[in-house]
């Protein structure tokens, strides 16, 4: 064991667990995450940060495990076939949102971090995945479900469990708290020990751990391990922005949060397996970028400002807000990515639009898709009113229509949304139902009495490959052309999650970025119409230098530097290139 990692693992502990014997600590830390020093022990030099962890062929397909079944096999092995047989050299990652036991919230509130559930599979069915896509699963480290064992010891008052949730008190005023719902933070319960009042960030049925007690985060270490030896390389950190509590503060972002973070970004840094910290935190800008820390904590945060202003720019037809946005955002600091996406298992964020939307905007948009019958999930604000959390609605019906109203381009303005995704700046990832062009499920919300059952539909996989087979069909069409545009992608060093982009200023109904790749021999100018008209941009908007050919590398058109301009159809996307591959 090398000195230097103690004495690192000691010193973050210390702004964490201050009062703790620290060398005592670090060595249980140690143990926890290395189990075993024969088989699975500490590289001597730590990683040193940098860019070669993802290229411009790395994508991700976020998944439940049970997306697609047929009532006679196991989901996980459904869910391989359709990988293997429609995914296999489009997509190279798949994300496996809580594959555990749970007992609500479609996998958040987790009984069991050790077991994958009967209903999907086992770990055997994971780790086959995992040998041919890198593969992403959850750390739901903030809470447990109530109905879990280890919630059941703490209400027996059985240790270590007796200390495992964190307690609150109704006479606290706990009113600045953040709050992503609006239930009561507090659920009061009976236990051997008396009456208690557990902290319920989401729902009375998920609990919050109690990091206060160094065993909690011992035992997230481990199960951290057990994650990476069953092959798993991406390691989403699920609402780790709410991890500490502290009375008087807003129990969200504060520094023993940050200092975990830094933790596991160490340990996996002398890990001998290439592991990504991902963290999921759905916040303001500014909030949000705090968790790349110095280079020392999350790999790859998620870009949660864009789902929310591609949607409204789709549907305005001006790509003003997200461009001016999109211009102000930094690279992401040597060695981190950014994960860019346009819809999850969860609804499309509207926190992370706050500053960057004005609220008539946000209205035009709630009034929009409610007529697609989207739903509205809200949280509870710290003077008792409540505002729009997340818009409930699958991102392909959310095309439907524009504040115009209906049209004949629904396909394309879904296509146009994603392929913006494709063109930025960081690691592209893509819904299964976004990829299926899935309708929103609005018998799924009558049955399971959620919202956000709205966009986790469960496909029959024969009728489902029966509409892939048919190339007339919708969700065929749109998984034919994400996959192209895909297979295109990964072909271009300009597009590495870390290759340079500039974005320039143009007619409001055209997002433009500039990439360079990063040995600086290719650029592509990636334009998109997010308008349903016709527009005619100028080629001296894009600088194109004059003695090298120019090719669009969607359609296929050679560009001749001498004309004035290039004209995009309704919703049309060119990704113009100096160097075909």
């Amino acid at each position: 064991m090398t000195p230097n990692l103690q004495t690192r693992i000691s010193d973050l502990l210390a702004r964490i667990y201050p009062g703790e014997d620290l060398m005592d600590l670090s060595q249980k830390v140690i143990d926890a995450f290395w189990p075993n020093d024969e088989e699975n022990a500490p590289i001597e030099t730590p990683e040193i940060p940098g860019n070669d962890k993802w290229t411009q062929a790395d994508s991700v397909l976020i998944t439940y495990g049970n997306s697609i079944q047929d009532g006679v096999h196991k989901p996980l092995d459904l869910l391989h076939d359709f990988l293997l047989d429609r995914l296999r050299g489009v997509l190279n990652s798949v994300h496996i949102l809580p594959f555990f036991p749970y007992t609500s919230d479609d996998g958040f509130a987790v009984t069991d971090f050790r077991k994958v559930d009967p209903a999907l599979g086992d770990w055997p069915d994971i780790e086959r995945i995992g040998s041919d896509f890198s593969l992403m699963s959850d750390l739901v480290l903030n809470h447990m479900s109530s109905q879990s064992p280890w919630f059941f010891a703490y209400r027996q008052g059985q240790e270590p469990y007796d200390k495992f949730f964190y307690e609150g008190n109704p006479e606290d005023d706990l009113s600045d708290v953040t709050r992503p719902r609006t239930t009561p933070l507090l659920r009061e319960l009976e236990t051997a020990m008396g009456t208690k009042h557990v902290w319920c960030t989401f729902s009375h049925d998920q609990v919050d751990l109690n990091y206060e007690n160094p065993e909690v985060l011992l035992e997230i270490l481990r199960i951290l391990r057990l994650h990476i030896d069953k092959g798993v390389r991406i390691i989403r950190l699920d609402a780790v922005a709410f991890l500490w509590k502290e009375l008087g503060t807003k129990s969200i972002h504060l520094p023993q949060t940050h200092a975990v973070i830094k933790l596991m970004r160490l340990l996996t840094d002398y890990s001998t397996e290439n592991v990504v910290l991902l963290t999921e935190t759905n916040v303001p800008k500014a909030e949000n970028l705090s968790y790349f820390g110095r280079s020392d904590e999350a790999h790859s945060i998620y870009n949660f400002p864009l789902p929310p202003l591609i949607l409204h720019a789709m549907l305005s037809g001006s790509a003003k807000y997200l461009r001016a946005w999109q211009a102000s955002m930094p690279p992401a600091p040597f060695g981190c990515a950014y994960l860019n996406f346009t819809a999850s298992h969860d609804g499309i964020g509207m926190r992370p639009a706050e500053g960057l939307l004005p609220e008539v905007e946000k209205e035009k948009v709630y009034d929009t898709l409610s007529q697609e019958g989207a739903l509205l999930s809200m949280r509870a604000l710290p003077d008792g009113g409540e505002s729009v959390y997340e818009i409930n609605c699958g991102f392909f019906p959310a095309m439907a229509r524009t504040f115009k109203g209906k049209d004949d381009k629904h396909i394309d303005r879904f296509l146009a949304s994603q392929t913006i995704v494709m063109s930025l700046e960081g690691i592209p990832a893509f819904y299964i139902h976004s990829m299926l062009a899935t309708e929103n499920d609005h018998d799924g919300v009558e049955r399971r009495g959620m919202n956000r059952a709205i966009n986790r539909h469960r496909w029959d996989y024969p009728t489902l490959k029966a509409k892939l087979a048919n190339p007339k069909s919708t969700h065929s069409q749109v998984l034919s052309a994400l996959s192209e545009r895909l297979r295109i992608r990964a072909r271009q060093p300009a597009f590495h999650p870390n290759a340079t982009q500039f974005t320039f200023a143009s007619d409001d109904r055209i997002l433009g970025v500039w990439r360079q790749s990063l040995d600086r021999r290719q650029s592509i100018f990636a334009l998109h119409n997010v308008s349903d008209e016709e527009v005619e941009l100028p080629l001296s908007s894009m600088n194109l230098i004059a003695d090298e050919d120019w090719l669009d590398l969607l359609s296929g058109d050679e560009l001749n530097t001498e004309q004035d301009s290039i004209t995009l159809a309704p919703y049309q996307c060119r990704w113009i290139t100096n160097v075909m591959l």
